[in-house]
């Protein structure tokens, strides 16, 4: 049984895409961030980056005490190992779909979430920021765009490298980029959007948290974060 503390973001529904894609037992543990549940003594003790999402597999592989492992891209490693799935075992094949896994964990991710930070929530829209990071943005979608014009999938098959990036380049028309400038990527959001498991992963969040706008207080509790909030202080 994997427990998933989880919260309807892009990190986390990559975690769900994966469980339901595997079929494997889980239950979600709800982690409002809007409200600072992320904050609270018995979540920092398995996510001390106090974001989402994070897991605690109760039964690993080597029978020993419930392991705990933050970060979604770690996590999606984890459970390909675990599970034998969705990553190739041959030597190359892994290796690409772990390159593309760092691209977005390292990249694509970072920067489209400064872009809806500027472009969406900040109190100040400023023309600099918003520029820099739409335009970062869009020259990650032509990174991705190139690749997926020579592979039915990130890395050729299905695999953890789609899953880490699908939740984040869903949210394009957030990101203020134009789908129709990047057609592979169109083919391949088509591709991912009719997978079951998809549509289950995202069900789920809407039940979850079925409030679509952020409201004030929950931009105070995710924005004004500093040392003093991990020092406690």
């Amino acid at each position: 049984m994997i427990d998933l503390y989880y919260w309807t973001t892009p990190n986390g529904h990559k975690i769900t895409i994966f469980l339901e894609e595997a079929g494997i037992p889980y239950q979600i543990k709800p982690v409002n961030i809007g409200a600072g549940d992320q904050f609270k003594p018995e979540f920092l003790r398995i996510s001390p980056n106090n974001k989402m999402p994070a897991i605690v597999d109760q039964k690993p592989a080597d029978h020993s005490a419930p392991l705990s492992i933050f970060e979604s891209g770690a996590i999606l490693l984890y459970l390909a190992d675990k599970t034998k799935k969705f990553i190739p075992e041959d030597l190359h094949g892994r290796n690409e779909v772990i390159e593309w896994l760092f691209w977005q964990a390292a990249g694509l991710g970072p920067m489209a979430g400064q872009n809806h930070h500027f472009t969406q929530y900040a109190p100040e829209k400023i023309p600099y920021a918003i520029d820099r990071y739409v335009k970062e943005t869009a020259r990650l979608y032509a990174v991705l765009d190139k690749q997926l014009a020579k592979k039915e999938f990130i890395a050729g098959k299905y695999s953890i490298a789609d899953m880490a990036s699908f939740p984040w380049v869903k949210l394009y028309d957030k990101q203020m980029q134009n789908i129709e400038d990047f057609p592979h990527i169109k083919r391949w959001l088509d591709l991912m959007m009719e997978r079951p498991a998809v549509k289950k992963a995202y069900a789920i969040a809407d039940e979850i948290n079925p409030q679509t706008e952020m409201t004030e207080e929950a931009k105070r509790i995710l924005f004004g974060q500093n040392a003093s909030t991990v020092r406690g202080k």
